[in-house]
């Protein structure tokens, strides 16, 4: 689920938390990026049980319908479809997909019921939920195809979801696009009768991306000095109060991945940290880190100092 950018971003923004913290323990940092990342699951979670939970408020719904003193004949025999979802019936009984809910408590929506009714009253007014409710076919497929439709198109934009999840934690943000895409490509691959552990995605790809994290910040932490002098030596005509506080360390890591992590390509690390820099600093920055990174990958290369395996890591 997280990539190697999110793992940057997320390395980025302790960096920063740490810089303007009084604290010198080093052992903080790296507990502090180990929680965000594991938070970024919790978010995930959160999302899919909403779906459960909206499932939920479809079979209430129903239900009190039925039991009406004065039910008409359309709700004494409502269109079950929704409630009868194969892929929403699954979510909602997949037993480790509930243990892992319990046992984190990424948030009880039973506290927080106006979102889920927001929710379903978008969903019960959409053009999707009334072309899915009409339709006579009754698939794997076209029960899937309703709920990625309904998480694509009106959950995952919702402006008051947004702002709910923004108030819960502020870092959620950053993570919700990731965790987003994460949730479309889990329900699009996903098949009848799935192994229970289907929902429970890994949230490194291998324990390599985990490591990866945890040593760009030691390291970079540890080496700010010594980076911030090999900044200096390529910015003599730069006042370093104006450097902005995020492309200093947007450049010590990079410069930090040049020096001690052989098997990922320079070009990777350009690029990789030209794109964060245009989401998360100022709109010059990407022009400035990458006049220095140039200067930077020039001197190594002619020095023999770009440690890189493999071919094509130049």
């Amino acid at each position: 689920m997280l990539s190697r950018r999110h793992i940057r971003v997320k390395v980025m923004q302790t960096i920063y938390a740490f810089n303007n913290s009084e604290s010198i323990d080093l052992k903080l940092p790296q507990k502090q990026l180990l929680l965000s990342m594991q938070d970024m699951y919790n978010l995930y979670l959160l999302l899919v049980s909403l779906l459960i939970e909206v499932h939920s408020k479809a079979e209430d719904h129903l239900n009190k319908s039925k039991l009406k003193h004065l039910a008409t004949l359309q709700e004494k025999n409502p269109n079950k479809k929704f409630v009868d979802n194969i892929l929403l019936q699954e979510l909602k009984h997949n037993k480790a997909f509930q243990e892992v809910l319990k046992k984190r408590k990424p948030n009880d929506w039973k506290l927080d019921s106006e979102y889920v009714e927001i929710v379903f009253k978008k969903i019960l007014d959409s053009e999707i939920y009334l072309t899915y409710m009409q339709s006579q076919n009754s698939s794997f497929n076209e029960d899937k195809k309703f709920v990625l439709d309904v998480f694509k198109i009106i959950i995952a934009p919702d402006e008051k979801l947004y702002d709910y999840i923004e108030d819960k934690k502020l870092t959620w943000l950053d993570d919700l696009p990731v965790v987003n895409t994460g949730i479309v490509k889990l329900l699009k691959k996903t098949k009848r009768n799935a192994n229970e552990s289907y929902y429970l995605p890994a949230l490194y790809r291998d324990e390599e991306d985990k490591d990866f994290a945890i040593e760009l910040l030691q390291k970079t932490i540890l080496n700010q000095n010594e980076y911030n002098k090999e900044i200096a030596s390529r910015t003599t005509n730069w006042d370093s109060d104006r450097l902005a506080v995020l492309d200093s360390i947007l450049l010590k890591m990079a410069i930090c991945e040049l020096q001690n992590f052989p098997s990922i390509p320079t070009k990777v690390t350009m690029n990789e940290y030209l794109e964060i820099a245009k989401e998360y600093s100022t709109p010059k920055s990407s022009v400035f880190i990458n006049g220095i990174l140039d200067k930077i990958v020039k001197e190594y290369s002619d020095k023999g100092k770009l440690n890189k395996t493999g071919r094509g890591l130049m």
